[in-house]
């Protein structure tokens, strides 16, 4: 049952009569009760009802303000239902507005959370599969969140986050994909932790492929702390035993110690011939990495990081970092060349603005007054007076100043 909700139309035209507020009301009635299609016919309605009435805001402006699902300017989305999955984290199903372009796949989400009057973004892997058109019950997504115990957002959305919440939602986001043409006969998922969740999207979305011909034969080496750290471990096992074409190998570090390269020729006898995909903590891809090239096989190695990948040892020793000043603050801190400028000014007591912490949302845009700084992603050096600069993508490059 929909969720009652008070509707207020702050500064809107005197034009707007009682009589049209009533029908907006009745508008966004119909997009709760009516999925994907009324949505995106309440949101066609209204715009027609508004446009004369809109000046000198667009006409997507109100929109939002009757509902923020019908703005397309400003993607949103409304919290479904929110289910606990295991120990410190949750799923959150959530059905986009009229600003959803859909995605692929493996790709993540941009998510931005108002927490006391302070929207914070974060993004997060989709873990379902695209959705179909015309789908029963209109679009939904789900994107699965696990806590960190010291965050801030992630805290929140595990734990007190409730249905009818909504949520800004930014476009979905990098190539870590299924590929969108034919499929490899063989394929391997490589995953620990959190690093399931990309790859449960993708799996999510093979099981619900028809294939004309015969199906991909799919591995997935899965590491965890133990069975109840093991997000999605119930579901998968089950599409295991269904589809003759997916094999669930998981690795308990408590017993078993962790997933290395070496173990592949056991678990997967074949996978240096396979296309795979792998998620997961920095040390386990970098080990990948080296294995796959060792082995002739790094072109077929795709890899998903959570967090920017810094420069190599050989280079962040070959750069001098800097020492920077906080203008505003009148704080002073050493920074590294490989560090991260938010984590430098984080660590010295400043308050750094900030987002993804992944060099995606601009979140974290500060001004530079002087100094150079250097791409962490790219070794790029750049830097001008006045210039925005990303603080969780840029390091030091020499001395610098930040407004801030």
């Amino acid at each position: 049952m929909p969720v009652p909700r008070t509707l207020a139309f702050p500064s809107m035209p005197s034009a707007v009569s009682d009589t049209t507020t009533h029908l907006f009301g009745a508008l966004a009635g119909l997009a709760d009760r009516g999925g994907g299609r009324a949505l995106a016919a309440a949101g066609r309605l209204a715009g027609t009802l508004v446009r004369p009435l809109a000046t000198p805001l667009a006409p997507d402006d109100y929109l939002g303000l009757i509902d923020p699902l019908l703005s397309a300017r400003h993607p949103a989305g409304r919290v479904v239902a929110v289910r606990p999955e295991c120990a410190g984290a949750a799923t959150l199903e959530i059905r986009p507005g009229r600003g959803w372009a859909g995605h692929r796949a493996g790709q993540y989400l941009p998510v931005g959370l108002e927490i006391d009057g302070v929207r914070h973004w974060r993004t997060y892997s989709i873990t379902s599969p695209p959705s179909r058109t015309g789908a029963p019950g209109g679009r939904t997504l789900t994107i699965t969140v696990k806590e960190d115990p010291g965050g801030r957002v992630s805290p929140h959305l595990v734990h007190r986050t409730l249905p009818d919440t909504v949520l800004r939602l930014g476009p979905a986001q990098g190539e870590f994909t299924l590929p969108e043409d034919s499929l490899p006969p063989r394929m391997l998922m490589v995953t620990a932790g959190s690093g399931i969740t990309p790859v449960a999207g993708m799996l999510r979305t093979l099981a619900h492929r028809r294939f004309p011909g015969p199906a991909p034969d799919v591995v997935l080496l899965h590491s965890a702390p133990g069975p109840d750290e093991f997000l999605f471990r119930a579901e998968l096992a089950g599409l295991a035993a269904r589809l003759p074409w997916l094999s669930v190998h998981a690795r308990y570090t408590r017993t078993a110690g962790r997933l290395v390269p070496e173990h592949m020729s056991v678990l997967c006898p074949d996978w240096y011939d396979r296309e795979t995909w792998a998620c997961g903590p920095d040390g386990l891809l970098d080990a990948l990495e080296r294995h796959w090239a060792a082995a002739g096989a790094g072109e077929r190695l795709r890899v998903e990081r959570f967090r920017p990948v810094p420069l190599s040892s050989v280079d962040a020793d070959a750069i001098p970092g800097g020492r920077v000043r906080f203008e505003r603050s009148g704080i002073e801190a050493d920074a590294s060349a490989s560090v991260p400028l938010l984590e430098t000014g984080e660590a010295a007591g400043v308050a750094m603005p900030y987002g993804c912490r992944r060099g995606i949302c601009f979140g974290c845009l500060v001004p530079l007054v002087h100094g150079r700084v250097r791409d962490l992603r790219t070794g790029e050096l750049h830097g001008e007076p006045g210039e925005l600069i990303q603080t969780c993508v840029n390091g030091a490059a020499g001395p610098l100043a930040l407004d801030l």
